[in-house]
């Protein structure tokens, strides 16, 4: 049986690896990143059995993805291969780890978008969306940035989800639109939480959704499918007619962040708003805001001592 296996093709033993392995017990988007990876192994590997997978044919593996691929991809896929290939060698169907010191290699990353923007070029964006009497992609725009929701979280909103009379935006679920659609739950538990919204925005969206549907979405019409692609291209030539940084929708939750934090709101309020999971992810993605504003604070602190003399 273990001769057997080790005559295996390489990928088909990663196919079965991720059957048994991951199948049912990771997220579906997750799985469908391994699903990618076995697609490479079958173009860039085709003929390699189990057995002959050495450092040097790991290696013209990795080498041969970064051609087409980013050095953090590179990384990634390289991630998912080695958890299969560790226990390949546990079992004894390959003798050494081929994977250790693995260099990894890649294309040069393209110049990344800013990730958010000041309140100035914020205001800016705002003042250039074209927001009429009726729900619009634009309008998505403009909830998103001022609530920092997730856009899988503003796609699975309802009329349901407002409470106009506390000035509550209720987040609960999420919209599957990676795969066919429908609600989903939260990321996680934090995600589950109430976020006030300010008098303006409740206006506008009592209006908004006063006659829809008070149990279906108010951004995705049924059937419709929706890529966040067709959202950020938006966003993009709003952002240009603004005469402002080009960002992404995801830019707009870290926008929301990061003028919480500039107004001097504490890091635990950011987090609970942002639905992270713990403060240490906030602190991790905002690093460079509390550091400038943690110096800010140094100033102000010997400004006031020097005035005790």
């Amino acid at each position: 049986m273990k001769q057997e296996v080790r005559e295996m093709l390489f990928y088909d033993y990663y196919e079965q690896w991720i059957r048994v392995y991951k199948e049912g017990a990771i997220r579906d988007v997750t799985m469908a990143k391994y699903m990618m990876t076995l697609k490479w192994i079958k173009e860039l590997a085709k003929d390699l059995r189990l057995v002959d997978v050495d450092r040097i044919n790991y290696q013209r593996i990795l080498n041969d993805y970064a051609k087409e691929h980013e050095r953090q991809t590179t990384m990634d896929f390289h991630h998912h291969l080695k958890g299969a290939i560790l226990d390949a060698v546990d079992e004894g169907y390959i003798k050494r780890d081929p994977t250790r010191k693995a260099i990894i290699k890649g294309k040069t990353p393209r110049p990344k978008k800013h990730k958010f923007l000041n309140q100035f070029e914020l205001h800016s964006l705002l003042n250039n969306l074209n927001l009429g009497s009726k729900i619009s992609w634009e309008w998505f725009i403009l909830l998103v940035a001022k609530t920092g929701i997730r856009f899988s979280e503003a796609l699975a909103l309802t009329p349901a989800d407002f409470d106009f009379t506390r000035q509550v935006l209720n987040i609960n679920k999420t919209w599957d639109y990676k795969a066919k659609g429908g609600f989903m739950p939260t990321k996680n538990l934090s995600s589950v939480r109430k976020i006030q919204m300010d008098w303006q925005t409740v206006i506008q969206f009592s209006e908004l959704v006063r006659h829809l549907n008070s149990e279906e979405p108010i951004f995705v019409k049924s059937g419709q499918k929706i890529y966040n692609s067709t959202i950020n291209d938006l966003l993009e030539r709003k952002c240009r007619q603004s005469n402002i940084p080009t960002i992404s929708i995801h830019g707009l939750r870290h926008t929301h962040a990061s003028i919480l934090l500039y107004a001097g709101v504490s890091i635990a309020s950011v987090a609970r708003r942002l639905g992270h999971a713990s403060m240490t992810t906030t602190q991790k993605t905002y690093l460079h805001i509390i550091q400038e504003l943690e110096n800010q604070d140094i100033d102000l602190v010997m400004r006031s001592l020097s005035r005790l003399a």
